[in-house]
Parts: C-alpha cells; sequence; structure tokens
C-alpha cells in the first residue's frame, strides 16, 4: 500500500514538474516556430503513440465510442484546441513574460473549477475557499500587470494573450471534469479517444489559419532546430504527464493530487531563473500568493472532509439502549 502511495505522488510530481517545463521550453522554440505547428506536431505524434498504446492495451474494441463521440470530441476540443493552441499563442504573443504567466494562469486551474462548479450547480462554495480563489486572483494578476494595473489596462497588447491565456485554462478545466462522464472507461482510453478527435479539430484549424497567411508550414530546417524541444514536449508533457497525472490522482485521490499543482509554478520559476530570464518580484509574490491559497483550501478542505467522516462514524456507531 505504502509502495503504491509513492508511486502515485511520483507520478502526479512528474506530471506537475513537466507542465512547469513546458513554458520555457516552448518559448525557446517560438523563437523558430509559429505556437501553430509546434503544438499540431507534438499532439500528432502524440496521439499516435497513445493509439498504438491503447491497441496494445485494450484492444480495438477500446476504439468504439458508444454513440458518445459528440461529447468526446467536445471534450477533446476544449483538451487539444482550445488549451493547448491558445495557451501557447497567448504565450507567443507576450514573449518571456508570458512564460511566468502562463505558468500561474494553469496553477489557478483548481480555483477556476470551483468557480466553474459553483455557476453550473448553484452551490456557493464555503468563505474561505471563496477568500483561496481570490487570493490567487491577486497573484495572478500581480504576474500579469507586473504591479502596474493601470498600464496593463491601456496596453491592449498584453490584454488579448492573457484573454487568450485564460480562456485555455478554463478549456483544460472542462475537459478535467469531462473525465466524471467516462469514469467507466480507463484512463488511457478516454486520453486516447479524446485527444485523436481534438486533434483532428486542431488540424482543420492550423490548415485554414494557414491559408490566411498569418503562419505558414515550417521547413525542415526549422523542424531540425525544434527536434529537441518537440522530442521533450511529446514525451514529459505530453505521454508522461497525460497518463502520469490521471494515474496518480487515481491512486492518491484528487484532493492529495491537487497539492501537486504548486509544482507547476514553481519548476517554471526555477528554469526561468537559470535560463537567465529578468524575473520580477512581482514574479515571485504571484507564486507565492497561488501556492499559499492552494496550500489553504486543500488544508481546509482536508479538515472538512475528516469532520465529515468522524460524524458518518459516529452515526454508525450502535448506540447504547437505554433501560428503564
Amino acid at each position: 500500500m505504502k509502495n503504491r502511495i509513492l508511486w502515485g505522488a511520483f507520478l502526479c510530481f512528474i506530471a506537475s514538474a513537466s507542465w512547469g517545463a513546458m513554458f520555457p521550453v516552448a518559448n525557446s522554440a517560438f523563437q523558430a516556430i509559429d505556437p501553430f505547428y509546434f503544438t499540431l506536431i507534438r499532439y500528432v505524434s502524440v496521439t499516435f503513440l497513445l493509439v498504438i498504446l491503447l491497441w496494445l492495451k485494450e484492444g480495438k474494441q477500446a476504439f468504439r465510442m458508444e454513440k458518445r463521440g459528440l461529447s468526446l470530441w467536445f471534450f477533446g476540443t476544449m483538451a487539444f484546441v482550445v488549451y493547448n493552441l491558445f495557451i501557447f499563442w497567448g504565450e507567443d504573443l507576450m514573449g518571456e513574460p508570458g512564460i511566468m504567466v502562463a505558468s500561474i494562469t494553469e496553477a489557478m486551474m483548481p480555483m477556476i473549477s470551483i468557480v466553474i462548479v459553483w455557476f453550473v450547480s448553484r452551490h456557493k462554495p464555503h468563505g474561505f475557499t471563496l477568500a483561496c480563489v481570490f487570493t490567487a486572483f491577486i497573484g495572478v494578476m500581480l504576474v500579469i500587470t507586473k504591479g502596474d494595473l493601470r498600464s496593463f489596462l491601456t496596453a491592449t497588447d498584453d490584454i488579448v494573450p492573457s484573454l487568450l491565456i485564460f480562456l485555455a485554462v478554463i478549456g483544460w478545466v472542462i475537459y478535467t471534469m469531462g473525465g466524471d462522464h467516462f469514469s467507466a472507461w480507463s484512463a488511457l482510453r478516454y486520453s486516447t479517444l479524446s485527444c485523436l478527435l481534438g486533434t483532428a479539430t486542431a488540424c482543420v484549424v492550423v490548415f485554414f489559419v494557414t491559408l490566411t497567411g498569418y503562419i505558414s508550414v515550417p521547413t525542415v530546417a526549422i523542424l531540425q532546430t525544434v527536434t529537441p524541444h518537440m522530442l521533450f514536449m511529446i514525451i514529459f508533457p505530453g505521454i508522461i504527464a497525460l497518463l502520469g497525472w490521471n494515474v496518480g490522482v487515481r491512486i492518491l485521490s484528487p484532493l492529495n493530487g491537487l497539492l501537486f499543482i504548486n509544482f507547476v509554478p514553481v519548476t517554471t520559476l526555477v528554469i526561468s531563473f537559470v535560463q537567465g530570464y529578468q524575473l520580477t518580484v512581482f514574479d515571485y509574490l504571484g507564486t507565492l500568493f497561488i501556492i499559499a491559497s492552494l496550500l489553504g483550501n486543500n488544508i481546509f478542505l482536508r479538515l472538512q472532509q475528516k469532520r465529515k467522516d468522524e460524524a458518518k462514524q459516529y452515526k454508525n456507531q450502535p448506540q447504547p439502549s437505554v433501560t428503564a
């Protein structure tokens, strides 16, 4: 049992660290290739590998949609079009500051999911949780605005990329929630089929964007230049992180797994520092706010769950009979 928990923790850590590392790596690749073809080539490769894995492990019957193709397409589009295209497009438009903005906004996923659940279910979260959401929002704004909100609001060059990154993160949250609708399927099957349909949609989107002249098909020389970046993105943030996270969360539970999201901005900070990027005090302070809000809300949820379990256990205990 202990070894299984350690394995789950290791998988969640590797997944979170990989997601944190992908933004500096992607920014380096964007010096040679646009984010559209970079993302498309990456996920066409990931899809191909996932299809092989699913075929070998579960057979051809696992590729049956079971009349749920539309739902799979929707959730796949949220993840592999809205998230993957928008987050790197926004990062590229912002330039070097986009590295931390993308990472910090991604770390907001647990908080964004709380707001979405509140909106859909009309069930208001606890006041402490809302305070954590607000704290995390302050952290994001510190990183995006660098402490100068007035200049940010008047600079449309920053607002549009920030909006793209924010929409991208919402897309991934929706995709993650969509996994509940396919709980009877294995994590590999849901990941593979949603990735297959979402990447097919991304191919169509990139094709039409190419026709507009906004981007162009990369040359062989460009592909050779970004091959090391592409290999990292396919293996770690792609295959290992996608499958490792789903398996790790099933072992540890979503509550425990969310703790590892903290490693996303921390990893980005460390790599950016080593690469010599000019980080500001607002980058560090915003990261601290995000981590504090995630940890605070996680501890609060643990305490709430513990009280519920104790109350349930007490209720199920046989009560002593009262005799006259």
